[in-house]
């Protein structure tokens, strides 16, 4: 593993229940988030783009219970299928 590698930021995908509000956006680095509606009915935001270290996976994960959000998964996508800088 070089040096580049282990200093490139990984690409995570975050589901969380419902919508997220737009005026919440900024609080999410720069994340890209996406509203799904599922056959029953059920409503989910996800959320991914590159997170740069494990302290801002978690200062993300902390502004979801902040804001008393339902975490429903976290995913590290493999960074050779998504492209870390537009997903």
């Amino acid at each position: 593993m070089t040096k580049t590698t282990l200093l490139a930021p990984k690409v995570y995908q975050i589901k969380i229940d419902g919508v997220l509000p737009d005026s919440w956006s900024d609080w999410f680095n720069g994340l890209l988030a996406e509203t799904q509606t599922a056959a029953n009915g059920s409503i989910t935001t996800t959320l991914t783009g590159p997170v740069v270290d494990q302290a801002a996976l978690h200062g993300i994960l902390d502004r979801i219970r902040d804001l008393n959000l339902k975490l429903i998964a976290v995913t590290e996508l493999d960074p050779q299928t998504h492209d870390p800088m537009g997903c």
